[in-house]
């Protein structure tokens, strides 16, 4: 997960660690903190420090003792720590923060409109869209949107909403009732200047927790959304075959480069859209979550985050400093030259 992965990275460099999980999910940080020290990591170098952001994250990250900082979540809140720690005296910490995405998917007219459903489905809905690599921005070409659309509601119909404790269920709630009140102020707003093409009902028993009913709009534009919308809402936009710069100068226009989804049978179209789009992590006809640690080191950039990629060749160093000794040995006396000698001299 997140939240071990910067522990174990953090320990691993030898550092000491406190971690503060987010104010919602205090019970699984202690559970995994109870696993980390069971096998055997020693209990003064790792604490937990459950609490709220505004005291106690803001409170740890004021403090001149804390030698650098990883956090995963808000784009907002990654630029508060940033400028805390800038503004604290002392020495410059480093920060690492994986932060936000505005994260779309092109779709032109060659790909597969099945496999297209089905990795839109997985990115957008799974986890209830509470991933940052998630889907927000569908682009699907003109010429294959009649025929796709339909398919993606016929698709969003077959959801199953309900206890994720359950292998049955494919939808489960939101993190928490303001996150879900939040999900709601913008599907009304979206209700309103785009068009709904398909909303998931909502089954018996969903009142009793902070569900949200998964749905998809149709808009002009991703300049309809004013930040990340952390949840089950996609957002669909035609785009003509002669707009296809115009959809990456307004994806770029968003100031996230965390993913990216490409679906297409055309090489050059997929090199042109590389090209044209510096994102941390891109997927070519296939889901755009579920980045393998080793494999596809996660991370992106500009309001996506600083970097260096989890699980990448480089992150581990970033949790360390760098030293060097040189020494001068003819400084020690003796005869120099005997260094230079070979075995058979």
């Amino acid at each position: 997960s997140i939240f071990t992965g910067q522990i174990a990275a953090a320990l691993a460099a030898g550092n000491t660690v406190i971690a503060k999980p987010a104010e919602q999910t205090p019970l699984v940080a202690a559970a995994a903190v109870r696993h980390l020290l069971a096998a055997g990591i020693p209990g003064d170098v790792l604490h937990l420090l459950p609490g709220d952001g505004e005291t106690v994250g803001a409170a740890l990250v004021a403090d001149p003792r804390i030698a650098g900082v990883a956090f995963t979540g808000s784009t907002e809140t990654g630029r508060a720590i940033n400028q805390s720690l800038a503004a604290r005296p002392g020495p410059i910490a480093p920060l690492i923060a994986e932060t936000g995405g505005q994260n779309a998917m092109i779709v032109d007219s060659s790909a597969l409109a099945e496999q297209v459903v089905a990795d839109t489905l997985v990115s957008a809905f799974d986890s209830a869209g509470q991933r940052c690599s998630a889907l927000r921005l569908l682009y699907v070409q003109d010429d294959i949107a009649d025929r796709l659309l339909p398919m993606l509601a016929g698709a969003m119909a077959e959801l199953r909403i309900g206890d994720p404790a359950l292998l049955a269920t494919d939808v489960g709630p939101v993190i928490d009732e303001p996150a879900r009140q939040a999900l709601e102020r913008h599907a009304a707003r979206m209700a309103t200047e785009g068009r709904l093409l398909y909303q998931c009902p909502l089954p018996a028993g969903a009142e009793h927790g902070a569900f949200f009913a998964p749905r998809a709009f149709e808009i002009d534009s991703a300049g309809r959304l004013e930040r990340e919308v952390f949840g089950p809402i996609l957002h669909v936009v035609r785009w003509r075959a002669d707009r296809l710069d115009a959809v990456c100068d307004e994806i770029a226009a968003t100031g996230y480069a965390l993913t990216l989804g490409i679906h297409s049978r055309i090489d050059e179209t997929v090199r042109h859209v590389l090209s044209r789009l510096g994102v941390g992590n891109t997927y070519v006809n296939r889901t755009m979550i579920g980045a393998a640690v080793g494999v596809q080191p996660f991370g992106g950039e500009r309001l996506s985050g600083t970097g260096p990629k989890a699980g990448g060749p480089r992150y581990l160093h970033r949790f360390a400093v760098e030293r060097t000794v040189s020494i001068d040995t003819t400084a020690a006396g003796g005869n120099a030259s005997l260094l230079s000698l070979g075995e058979d001299a």
